[in-house]
């Protein structure tokens, strides 16, 4: 894989790896006003670009659902669920772009690794959920915990989605993101200054310079990073290269946040990081083995 393909990864990983950090310290920022300001900041820097927004209304809705609904569905989850789990989840989407391949372009099939690898990521998620209680009586869960992990379990779902359905859109060059973000942020603002249950939020200085670092970094320069990356590289690899990101993102939870890992969220992480490996464990053998896919990938060299 060409070696700027890789530094881009690189880039998107360690930007993303902030993202549950912020998001911790805006919990108390309405979901649709956090993704509205951040997602208008990215949009605003990406004006640059303003002549590569010109796409069909199919990839602009994809793009905007992908980016809206990830960003507001990950940062509900932080409203309802503790940093590290909610982190964890949410970082399964690398593992169910492998699992929903086939579902969604031609070409693919699951082997039994892929099935394992699946098996041992939904483990650790379970882990998560239950709290390490074994049991399916669901009142040993915390309510409002339970919702978070949906969400962040829905955040998942949806960046997958996203990421390979732009595999299936004609191309489209990389600076179109920048639209994407900005018709988000104000789909996004638009539904919050429309709500029955406006809270009306005072945003403190410190809320603003964190608001400006996201739209800026993981919810700016990271969707941009991505894509670039997906288009010059094979987007197995660097799906496989963003296992990564959960272990970044809670080690900055950890160290910046004063977050503690429970032995629960330990081993949770230890399954779904060795389930997001297993299930690409064809890709870690030998880049030489990788052979180029059918067009449903080619189409656009190649998220969420």
């Amino acid at each position: 894989m060409p070696v700027a393909a890789t530094l881009l990864a690189f880039i998107t990983i360690f930007l993303w790896s902030f993202l549950a950090y912020l998001g911790s310290r805006l919990t108390h920022v309405p979901p649709f006003l956090l993704v509205g300001i951040a997602l208008c900041t990215s949009g605003v820097l990406g004006l640059i670009k303003i002549r590569e927004w010109r796409v069909p209304l199919k990839t602009y809705l994809v793009g905007i659902g992908g980016i809206f609904g990830y960003n507001f569905l990950y940062f509900t989850a932080f409203q309802y669920a503790p940093p590290i789990e909610t982190s964890l989840i949410n970082y399964l989407w690398p593992l169910l772009i492998v699992v929903l391949s086939p579902l969604y372009l031609r070409g693919y099939s699951l082997r039994s690794y892929h099935l394992f690898g699946a098996l041992l990521g939904s483990s650790g998620a379970g882990l998560i959920a239950t709290g390490g209680h074994f049991t399916l009586d669901l009142a040993n869960v915390v309510p409002n915990a339970l919702t978070g992990y949906l969400f962040a379990a829905a955040a998942a779902f949806t960046w997958a989605s996203y990421s390979l359905l732009t595999k299936r859109l004609p191309p489209f060059p990389s600076g179109a993101v920048g639209g994407f973000c900005l018709g988000s942020g104000f789909l996004s603002l638009g539904i919050y200054f429309q709500s029955s249950t406006l809270l009306g939020a005072a945003l403190t200085l410190q809320d603003w310079i964190l608001l400006i670092l996201l739209g800026a970094g993981p919810m700016g320069l990271a969707f941009f990073t991505w894509d670039a990356a997906l288009k010059r590289g094979d987007p197995r690899i660097i799906g496989s290269l963003a296992y990564l990101t959960p272990l970044l993102s809670t080690f900055f939870l950890i160290v910046l946040g004063g977050q503690k890992l429970s032995w629960v969220s330990g081993v949770a992480m230890v399954l779904i990081v060795s389930g997001a490996v297993t299930g690409s464990l064809d890709l870690l053998r030998s880049t030489n083995r990788i052979t180029e896919e059918p067009s449903s990938l080619s189409h656009t060299q190649p998220h969420n």
